[in-house]
């Protein structure tokens, strides 16, 4: 049976589904278990009656909400003490991804001043359940937004459609997009719609091939091997990760929500990272967080340089690091000051956070990894 015909049935049945009767619904939900997972997105139609249009593949826009893109009004908002509460409930479909997707939405609340708290009372809250969806920003009520074990179970993936909770839109969608890729029309299946450019706020942050909110250069493509997405001007670079959360896509939480965070992805082997500052002295009263964060295998971290502040129990200037990617994870080494040498230290896994933070007083120059 040609696939392109049945996406094309597929497609028109989908499109009827909010005049279907519940037995046409039931019979739609039947044919979903037979799509392959990069097609889930179309889940959607099936299970909410009050969803009219799914734009850019995974998001959902209610009925008559088709400028919600532009929406000035749809954020989380923030509580007395800064942070942004986001409640959220899980469905009890899922199991063990609860770890997964805990461990997700971790890296957010580590790196940001958005923080998901279990959903006791809350009149708004995200729902997670089955589907690979979400709607865009803060819509009020019950929200439910879809994530499934094969196809959008990733890290990245997680975070990708959570970050559409939060209000992103895809950054292939800038309105700025024409100059960092070329979209090649002719190969993009029929619902083009996926690749439409927006009158984005790009929050005055430069455009992010890394973005965990990007499109793969073969996402939607009507012509197997050839791209949908063309970077320009060099079409090598990566695009479509879903490792997680690239250091722009922390910077721009920060900035739209104003979080007051000092924080940064490595997401790689090698590279290097240093103090604010170095090697001049590091300004006082920072606090710093550095999440390295790599595909597989287990993180090594050796400073070539080290010199802060020295005081009792390193209680002034000092820095900590964690096994893990949160402040909640085992310590590798308790608050450390003075100046090095540091011992090498290596993670059990593949995330490793360092944390700094400087008083009032003396500051030095810092420190400064290099690999």
């Amino acid at each position: 049976f040609p696939i392109k015909l049945f996406l094309r049935k597929l497609t028109a049945a989908l499109r009827t589904q909010l005049q279907s009767t519940e037995d046409d619904l039931g019979n739609l939900k039947m044919l979903y278990l037979l799509l392959p997972a990069n097609l889930a997105f179309l889940y959607s139609f099936v299970l909410s009656r009050s969803v009219q249009v799914v734009y850019e593949g995974d998001i959902l826009l209610r009925r008559g909400q088709r400028s919600a893109i532009n929406c000035e009004n749809c954020l989380w908002p923030k509580s007395r003490d800064g942070l942004v509460k986001v409640p959220i409930n899980i469905s009890s479909d899922f199991f063990t991804e609860r770890l997964w997707i805990a461990d997700a939405l971790q890296e957010v609340s580590t790196l940001t001043c958005v923080r998901f708290v279990n959903r006791t009372t809350e009149a708004d809250y995200v729902h997670i359940e089955r589907g690979c969806w979400s709607y865009f920003g803060k819509i009020g009520g019950r929200q439910a937004l879809g994530l499934m074990k094969n196809g959008c179970m990733d890290k990245g993936a997680i975070q990708h459609e959570m970050n559409h909770a939060l209000g992103f839109i895809h950054e292939q969608a800038r309105s700025d997009r024409d100059s960092f890729v070329k979209i090649m029309w002719e190969h993009v299946m029929a619902e083009q719609g996926n690749f439409g450019k927006v009158n984005s706020r790009n929050l005055g942050l430069p455009y992010d091939y890394a973005s965990v909110m990007h499109y793969g250069a073969f996402d939607f493509s009507s012509t197997p091997g050839e791209p949908t997405i063309v970077p320009i001007p060099d079409p090598s670079v990566p695009i479509g990760q879903r490792e997680g959360l690239s250091n722009l896509d922390v910077a721009k939480i920060n900035k739209l929500y104003k979080c007051n965070c000092c924080s940064f992805v490595l997401p790689k082997h090698e590279g290097s990272f240093s103090s604010v500052n170095y090697p001049s002295p590091y300004p006082n009263n920072s606090h710093c967080l550095w999440l390295i964060r790599i595909p597989q295998n287990k993180v090594f971290l050796q400073f070539e340089a080290f010199d802060l502040q020295l005081s009792s129990d390193c209680s002034s200037d000092y820095v900590k690091i964690y096994n893990g990617n949160s402040k909640n994870s085992p310590v590798l080494l308790d608050k450390y000051c003075g100046k090095g040498p540091l011992p090498s230290l290596v993670a059990s896994g593949s995330t490793m956070l360092i944390e700094f933070s400087s008083d009032d007083n003396v500051t030095a120059t810092g420190f400064r990894r290099f690999k």
